[in-house]
């Protein structure tokens, strides 16, 4: 493999291949280590540290809600940063996107509890988690676009995978860190954290987030600007107002990548955020559960990640031999499948678990993994980074932001059973199938159109 690309049809050098890999794959890595680290804290910590003793299901719901805020604050950080990323380009909008995040995940290391400060204290995480929402609503489309408009003819959909595999080595990097600082300071009670965990050890991955930011900084100061951006640039095609451009001219494109995610979105969050509650909460609970310890459920859901890797990584060849929307319409088919199946694999016993957890995992990288190279593929450059932008996080919104909370509130209805969980995440893969089906495909688009 060359050491450095030709932008196509440009002849003109583009960024080494090596650091094109590097700089759109460590921001997504610090995106969803970002992610899984507040989501642990979610179900672990924030309902025992950030709200009142009382009701668990409460505090646990209400720990959801702030976790959700953030989804809200990204199509506005998409709004933002697309703005910028469209119009001063890609290389000082993803510096931007990834030194905001790294500072607010880095104070939630640094927030005071609700015993210290009482409201003040789950007010303080609401801005955070904003903050953090609206870096991450830039963070995604940029990484993309490094990945996509400096890859080969025939590979975007390969490079496109890229970052999209920041998810699983988020996951792993950040519940690691956790199971390490977790028997560092084990606790007696498996339904909660020791108290050398609650009141200090939960707060080194936030602090550790730091370390990886300026990593990822120095990776994206060495980055060149896009040929795709400069012919942009050079053809004097730059929007004044990408925004409104993308919604004049593009906005079909905007709603139909808006539900390609939807299923993606709501299977992610499905198998990390509730599986994590599900799987801990005991079967004589209240809302009972498969009562499972926390170390023991979370590294079977760490092998379900590692071929959420591996299946990652296979569709990007497939996506670029067999196409996008072909992949991902067989892809969405065995997630409504999937989701109709809950109750008997979940009531097979371990075995049943892990192979649920595997298979879960396993198409989310099917499904995930186009997507880098899908959303960008179906705006032109001059909106590119806008457009995909908004798709991808306006989708969390109806994907993410929602889904933990109605999965428990479905949850509750089914007096323990996920049946209806389950059913939720294939009717939401309904509509993503519909939008595929109404869609076109994208793999021979010209990127510097």
């Amino acid at each position: 493999m060359s050491s450095t690309l030709v932008a196509p049809h440009s002849g003109a050098v583009a960024n080494p291949r090596s650091r094109v890999i590097l700089a759109s794959l460590i921001g997504t890595t610090i995106e969803f280590y970002d992610f899984y680290v507040y989501a642990t804290a979610a179900v672990l910590v924030f309902p025992h540290l950030f709200f009142p003793a009382g009701n668990d299901t409460a505090a646990l719901l209400a720990s959801f809600a702030i976790f959700g805020a953030a989804m809200v604050a990204r199509p506005l950080g998409a709004i933002f940063f697309g703005h910028l990323g469209d119009k001063r380009g890609r290389k000082a909008t993803l510096v931007g996107a990834l030194l905001t995040m790294g500072v607010a995940t880095f104070l939630i290391g640094l927030l005071p509890t609700y015993d210290l400060v009482g409201w003040f204290a789950p007010a303080l995480l609401v801005v955070m988690r904003l903050a953090q929402g609206f870096a991450l609503g830039g963070e995604w489309s940029g990484a993309a676009l490094v990945a996509t408009e400096n890859a080969p003819p025939g590979k975007r959909a390969v490079f496109g995978t890229f970052p999209q595999l920041g998810a699983p080595i988020g996951f792993i990097l950040a519940n690691g860190l956790f199971l390490i600082i977790a028997a560092v300071m084990p606790s007696e009670d498996p339904s909660r954290p020791s108290d050398a965990f609650l009141n200090w050890g939960w707060r080194i991955p936030f602090l550790f987030s730091i370390v990886m930011v300026a990593i990822g900084l120095w990776v994206r100061l060495n980055l060149v600007e896009s040929a795709a951006f400069e012919k942009t640039v050079k053809a004097g095609k730059v929007h004044k107002l990408p925004l409104a451009s993308v919604f004049q001219t593009h906005w079909k494109e905007l709603i139909l990548g808006t539900f390609y995610m939807l299923a993606t979105y709501v299977l992610f969050y499905l198998m990390t955020t509730f599986s994590l509650s599900y799987g801990r909460a005991g079967v004589n609970a209240g809302l009972p559960g498969l009562g499972y310890d926390y170390t023991t459920f979370v590294l079977m859901m760490i092998i379900g990640v590692v071929f959420f890797g591996i299946f990652t990584m296979l569709s990007g060849p497939w996506a670029d031999r067999w196409g996008r929307r072909r992949t991902l319409i067989w892809v969405t088919l065995g997630i409504v499948a999937f989701g109709l199946v809950w109750v008997p694999m979940l009531a097979a016993g371990p075995a049943g678990v892990m192979a649920w957890l595997i298979l879960g995992f396993s198409l989310m990288g099917m499904t995930f993994g186009p997507m880098g190279a899908l959303l960008p593929e179906l705006f032109p450059a001059n909106v590119r980074y806008t457009g995909s932008g908004i798709a991808y996080n306006v989708s969390s919104i109806l994907g993410a932001a929602v889904a933990p909370f109605i999965a428990v509130a479905l949850w509750s209805l089914g007096a323990g059973s996920p049946f209806w969980v389950g059913v939720y995440l294939s009717s939401m893969a309904v509509l993503t199938l519909i939008s595929l089906l109404l869609g076109h495909e994208t793999r021979d688009v010209d990127m510097e159109a």
